[in-house]
């Protein structure tokens, strides 16, 4: 009879966290709701491929990028992507020790009718890489690497601003 109590302590300790969450408001992020069913993303490079992707994935009719953009309820122009490299940090001799690496990446959403939802918008990333001119090739692909994981974080920052409109 001794370990009686202790069971609905125990209960009451664990399901405390859970209690909490659910009264503060907390809620998983959902897909949004968008006003709009048919999107076209111009562009044939890995941005626009990203942002394909990514909008099909939650539902949307994306068309190719064959197709005519005016096909589509909106269009997601992507009109600049930029890359960038900067010295970072050299050493006294000289020699280049660090880099920063950028890429900016501009896009507008309209309708096919020409009214423009979001305006033309810049999106940037920058990532910090040390640099070593004895393994420049292992560089060179770390590089590339970054930049194929910055464009992948700036094409879903670009979704989740579609996201964000709620009329046309």
């Amino acid at each position: 009879m001794a370990s009686t109590p202790r069971l609905p302590r125990r209960a009451l300790v664990l399901a405390a966290p859970a209690l909490l969450l659910a009264g503060c408001g907390f809620e998983l992020r959902r897909a949004p709701d968008y006003p709009f069913k048919r999107i076209a993303v111009t562009g044939g490079n890995p941005l626009a491929a990203q942002v394909r992707r990514d909008l099909k994935g939650q539902g949307l009719e994306v068309l190719d990028a064959a197709a005519k953009p005016d096909d589509a309820e909106v269009v997601c122009e992507i009109l600049a992507q930029d890359r960038g490299t900067a010295i970072a940090a050299s050493t006294s001799g000289g020699t280049i020790r660090e880099l920063t690496l950028s890429l900016a990446v501009r896009f507008r959403l309209r309708t096919a009718g020409g009214k423009e939802l979001i305006a033309p918008t810049t999106v940037t990333q920058s990532r910090d890489i040390s640099y070593n001119e004895t393994s420049a090739l292992a560089k060179e692909n770390e590089q590339n690497l970054l930049y194929r994981d910055m464009t992948s974080d700036i094409g879903h920052q670009i979704v989740r601003r579609i996201g964000a409109v709620k009329t046309l």
